[in-house]
């Protein structure tokens, strides 16, 4: 399989969806954009998000105050210009709310609903919710993200003010027809709570209670319910540790699980505040862990040897006839003064080649294009 995309083949036989990890707006990045929250923490050792600002700058230099909408995906719109893909797909770790009614969690993060335009700023087009932050703020404050995402005209999935709503998918039609369908999932081995997950009649997320063979069918079963046969479908998850690259083998057997169904062409992965594996096979694609995208963790000391700085673009080409995967594209990008920059060159060659060292694993290669993109190939020779 050659993985290479190049925007001058898209066509009306390839759909191309952008991917990315944690978008994690709250906090110091609110603070810094035009009309933000009242600044307040409940953490144990910081108690305003402009302490998180105040980090920043003093490890990296000034950050400007009243930044516009745009300001935080710096080279990213750049690269979103060039790719020129058809759906735009997130996972939204962030309460966007006024709310008050914190949970006592010890991290809570959001961000303004007048400051939530920098989504559009992006042209995002669906916002996965199933995570451990977006019921931050409790039911005023996840009720509240949701009316501000339909207020932008950004779909979502994954949370909802019930069950029902919860579990169910975001339907994106294409322009020139078919559809794109995004299911979203938190697992428990991600430390959302369990008491967060929505019931027949309390808000919540749609949560992933285990990762057996038995969750994997129901959700299998749902899908076929739900899709069409031509649908595109994603099942965006956020599973595991923040930090380590281990794979475990429940988790990699629930993924095929899911994949070796035939309708599923992606497995959005994240929660990890770095990248890790990639495995790209016949059935469809695994992004075990996107990394984080966006976050305000400059200045912060600890586990900087996994260079959770480095941010990765994920741009996957998709055959619409067999809904087979055709190229994976990632464009590496850096955060700082909480804007998406490009990385320098030895930057793009640390983050290639501990993403061949972990993707191997899975008979899936990872190199260095000429334009400083990587790019995911299957690699027969080596044994799953």
């Amino acid at each position: 399989m050659n993985a290479s995309c190049d925007a001058s083949e898209n066509s009306r036989d390839t759909i191309r969806l952008f991917l990315c990890g944690d978008v994690m707006l709250g906090r110091g990045i609110d603070q810094v954009l035009r009309q933000p929250c009242n600044p307040a923490l409940h953490e144990d050792h910081v108690t305003s998000a402009l302490d998180y600002v105040h980090l920043a700058e003093t490890a990296k230099g000034p950050i400007p105050r009243g930044a516009s909408a745009s300001y935080v995906w710096g080279a990213a719109l750049d690269e979103l210009s060039f790719a020129k893909p058809d759906l735009r797909i997130i996972n939204l770790e962030t309460s966007i709310t006024r709310s008050e009614d914190y949970e006592p969690k010890g991290i809570n993060y959001r961000m303004s609903p007048e400051n939530a335009d920098c989504l559009s700023a992006a042209e995002i087009d669906c916002c996965a919710l199933a995570n451990n932050h977006v019921f931050d703020w409790g039911e005023a404050g996840l009720l509240e993200t949701m009316s501000s995402l339909r207020r932008l005209q950004i779909k979502s999935a994954g949370a909802g003010r019930n069950s029902a709503e919860a579990g169910a998918p975001a339907i994106l039609p294409l322009k020139d027809a078919g559809r794109v369908v995004v299911y979203s999932f938190a697992s428990v081995t991600s430390g959302t709570p369990k008491k967060w997950a929505a019931t027949y009649e309390r808000a919540g997320i749609n949560l992933l209670r285990d990762l057996t063979d038995t969750s994997a069918k129901d959700i299998t079963s749902r899908i076929s319910a739900d899709c069409r046969a031509d649908d595109v479908v994603v099942v965006s998850v956020h599973w595991g540790p923040n930090w380590g690259y281990e794979i475990d083998s429940e988790q990699r057997k629930f993924a095929h699980t899911l994949l070796d169904s035939g309708r599923i062409s992606v497995i959005h992965g994240h929660s990890s505040h770095h990248a890790k594996a990639i495995e790209l096979c016949d059935s469809g694609l695994i992004l075990y862990g996107c990394g984080d995208f966006l976050n305000d963790y400059e200045g912060i000391s600890g586990y900087e040897h996994y260079r959770g700085d480095l941010s990765l673009m994920y741009f996957v080409s998709i055959e619409r006839d067999t809904r087979a995967i055709l190229g994976v594209d990632i464009v590496p990008l850096r955060v700082k003064h909480f804007q998406l920059v490009r990385p320098e060159n030895g930057d793009v060659a640390w983050i290639q080649q501990r993403l061949d060292r972990e993707s191997r694993k899975f008979g899936t290669r990872i190199v260095k294009s000429d334009d400083c993109r990587l790019l995911a190939w299957i690699d027969r020779t080596e044994v799953a």
